[in-house]
């Protein structure tokens, strides 16, 4: 095991104790972070979306930021804004950055807020750059956006139209834990409150002593950067790469697969599909050890990168056909060749 892999393990591990019953979040999260690419995390309210990637920041070297998306929200909320500077009798316009210059940034219910803030989010996240006045800045070289939305409560959202959705990596769902792990994060939301009244009760007692911090130091950024060239380096056979294609192909010409699918898929993925599949697949396959990709590997993180590219027909809606049924059928008809 390489050292990148074992410090990756290490910062699943250090997720997973404040992360109960989400293991599938928590591995998207990671896939996210490693292939470069931002997540749409859709969940009912409480299903620790912000836990988690507020675990993620708080194990990495990283600096967070968490905007909270409303109606009333402008661009310059997001990205920043030139403000006037007077000193020494000269004014100058300097730019105050947002909070979107962060290297994790959550945005909360991002269908909250109105499209012009949307895309300036969106921008941000497909070029790795804000341009405000003429002058552009970029963002730092680790950079993820786990922007949320919630499937309930529609009244004052604003949809995110199909283009911009094909910009998240992977849409991922969240879904109740069971009642054995509820009742694990009962526990565990207890012994965090113990903790901390205790730690309260001891820096009362004597103020004048820093805390002492008992927590392991937090996993460098360079270990993302070491894991990234490594899977890079990643073998994708030519058998592999056509079968990404052929999948991607699939949700273009359903007609010519299935007679089903031809029904249920009105518009395909583009080739950004194509683009996360592979990268996605050399992530799955190098944090299971490997260093090829299986068709395993593709078939996992299909879902997710299917998900949120696929329109389907108003017939599949009404039959209430899922994007996650499509794409389990197109697995089933696209072979490997």
């Amino acid at each position: 095991m390489s050292n990148a892999l074992s410090r990756i393990k290490e910062l699943k591990a250090r997720m997973q104790q404040s992360i109960i019953g989400q293991e599938g979040v928590i591995d998207r999260l990671i896939i996210g972070l490693l292939a470069n690419g931002n997540l749409l995390v859709e969940g009912l309210p409480g299903l620790a979306k912000t836990r988690a990637i507020k675990a993620m920041a708080k194990n990495l070297e990283a600096d967070f930021s968490r905007i909270q998306f409303t109606p009333d929200l402008l661009p310059s909320d997001v990205t920043g804004t030139e403000v006037y500077h007077q000193a020494g009798g000269e004014g100058t316009f300097r730019f105050e950055q947002g909070p979107v210059f962060a290297n994790i940034v959550l945005a909360d219910e991002i269908n909250r807020a109105p499209a012009k803030v949307q895309a300036a989010l969106l921008e941000a996240m497909e070029e790795r750059q804000v341009t405000v006045s003429g002058t552009t800045h970029k963002m730092e070289p680790l950079f993820m956006v786990m922007a949320t939305q919630n499937p309930v409560e529609q009244e004052g959202t604003y949809l995110l139209p199909e283009a911009q959705m094909d910009r998240f990596l992977m849409h991922v769902l969240i879904g109740y834990p069971p009642v054995e792990d509820e009742v694990k994060v009962i526990e565990l939301v207890r012994a965090e409150e113990q903790k901390a009244l205790a730690a309260s009760a001891k820096n009362a007692k004597d103020a004048h002593e820093p805390a002492k911090s008992d927590e392991n130091p937090a996993i460098p950024q360079s270990a993302i950067f070491e894991a990234r060239a490594e899977i890079a380096g990643i073998h994708v056979s030519d058998a592999i790469a056509k079968y990404i294609a052929n999948l991607v192909y699939a949700t273009r010409t359903p007609g010519a697969y299935s007679d089903e699918l031809g029904r249920w898929i009105e518009i395909g993925a583009s080739p950004r599909a194509s683009i996360a599949l592979d990268k996605c697949g050399r992530t799955h396959a190098w944090l299971n050890g490997r260093d090829y990709v299986d068709p395993l590997d593709v078939q996992a993180i299909a879902p997710d990168v299917f998900r949120h590219r696929l329109t389907l027909s108003f017939e599949a809606e009404g039959d209430g056909v899922t994007p996650d049924n499509v794409v389990d059928e197109i697995i089933k008809t696209v072979a490997l060749t």
